[in-house]
């Protein structure tokens, strides 16, 4: 046991490990994806708003340009006083001659001056400049004519903080949202991570607990016969008693096969390698060679099988496997009935459904038992006494009605007898006999 607790810790371990390490690869894909995802937001937004900068530096001149416009046709006073009129805020706002002489205000930097004289000669010009304080400016200068033919350079500057600010504000908005978005993706993808590897860990769990329950099961029949054989071995017998030995060997040894051949049928019904041939029978007709194979094995108990109702019940199935279905119930019921009890078995397309009834009178489940008679290995208290079974014919008959699509119920009183209801789907096409 403490071996098989080892075992099931290491496998649940390592099943935790795996969790962790796929909620770790979403994590760190979903970042990656956030991460790219960012650089090209940023990229296009960046660009986006250098370019409202830029346009809104253009807009700036071409104001300047207009107002000095205005001035000129008002001769009111000097176009430099467009300047000084003009209010746009963040925005400083110069005019240059041709020459690159400042007309208002008098006192600009070279670099904006340089830039005047470079609008005068190609039209116009949009540049940065780095400040000694980490400051950068954006400028843009722009010529234009006034309506008596005189040129001059209207300039517009701006400081990229404003830019920065908002690349700041915008890189800590995604920030957060990135952060928030990881944080669901964890959450959700141990989330689903958890789900996805549930059968895994139930699957863990069964083959633990099926090789524990077979190990248990073929353990003491291979005990029986080790001990069977030894003693016969230990000194010298007459006849009979070897024949004695052998036959007491044969029994363990058939109950052995029995449940090495069940535990075949259900480990290929776990894995889908049984395959299942259905074609169109009659549950009558299995039912009625089944009934009477063990109502031969009925007379040795003196208990009597009994067909009561038979009516034509078409399906669609295995015929291997229903054959199978019917004599686990039919073996169970003769089984568990005592000497001079009845087994009765019924046909029937109840409400258009082909429908199987094996009732008994023989010991009955207690309720507490009732719903776990379809698990594997399990047997209840008095079952044990009366049977030498594994507990596996049940598991088998509900994976055969499960793959029929098919439905098994008990129903059972101990001391009273237990009924078996299997009913499968309805026939779609009719079948003529």
């Amino acid at each position: 046991m403490a071996i098989e607790a080892t075992s099931s810790r290491t496998g649940l371990q390592r099943l935790v490990r795996l969790r962790l390490r796929l909620t770790i690869w979403y994590v760190a894909t979903f970042g990656l994806i956030i991460f790219l995802l960012g650089a090209g937001l940023f990229a296009v937004i960046s660009y986006q708003l250098s370019q409202q900068l830029d346009d809104s530096l253009r807009n700036a001149t071409l104001e300047l340009a207009r107002a000095a416009h205005i001035r000129e046709m008002e001769e009111a006073g000097g176009v430099g006083d467009a300047v000084d009129e003009l209010n746009i805020p963040g925005r400083a706002l110069y005019l240059f001659d041709l020459r690159g002489n400042p007309i208002r205000p008098t006192n600009p930097d070279n670099w904006i001056r340089e830039a005047a004289k470079e609008a005068a000669k190609v039209g116009q010009v949009t540049i940065e400049h780095e400040l000694p304080e980490d400051k950068t400016l954006r400028l843009h200068a722009m010529r234009f004519k006034l309506s008596t033919g005189h040129q001059l350079v209207a300039v517009a500057v701006a400081d990229r903080v404003e830019l920065e600010d908002r690349y700041a504000d915008l890189i800590t908005a995604f920030v957060a949202i990135a952060f928030a978005a990881l944080f669901l993706v964890a959450a959700g993808g141990f989330i689903l991570v958890r789900k996805s590897t549930a059968p895994i860990e139930r699957s863990i769990e069964f083959t633990r607990r099926f090789m524990a329950d077979a190990a248990h099961e073929l353990r003491t029949p291979i005990t029986i016969l080790r001990t069977r054989a030894e003693v016969a071995l230990q000194q010298s017998r007459e006849a009979p008693d070897y024949i004695a030995a052998l036959r007491g060997v044969e029994a363990e040894a058939r109950r052995l096969g029995s449940i090495v051949d069940s535990l075949l049928v259900l480990a290929r019904a776990d894995s889908g390698e049984r395959q299942i041939d259905k074609e169109r029978i009659f549950l009558d007709d299995i039912a009625l060679d089944v009934a009477g194979a063990a109502e031969i094995v009925g007379r040795q108990k003196n208990v009597k099988v009994t067909v009561d109702e038979f009516e034509e019940a078409p399906v669609h199935g295995d015929p291997a496997l229903i054959r199978q279905l019917i004599m686990i119930v039919l073996d169970n019921a003769v089984k568990f009935t005592d000497a001079g009890g009845q087994v009765h078995v019924r046909v029937s397309m109840h409400e258009g459904a082909p429908t199987l009834v094996v009732e008994d009178t023989g010991m009955g489940i207690k309720e507490e038992e009732l719903s776990r008679v379809f698990q594997r290995f399990f047997r209840g208290e008095t079952a044990r006494s009366r049977t030498d079974g594994a507990g596996l014919g049940l598991s088998i008959a509900s994976w055969i009605t499960r793959e029929h699509a098919a439905d098994i119920s008990l129903r059972s009183e101990p001391g009273t007898g237990t009924k078996v209801t299997i009913t499968f789907p309805r026939p779609t096409t009719a079948v003529s006999s």
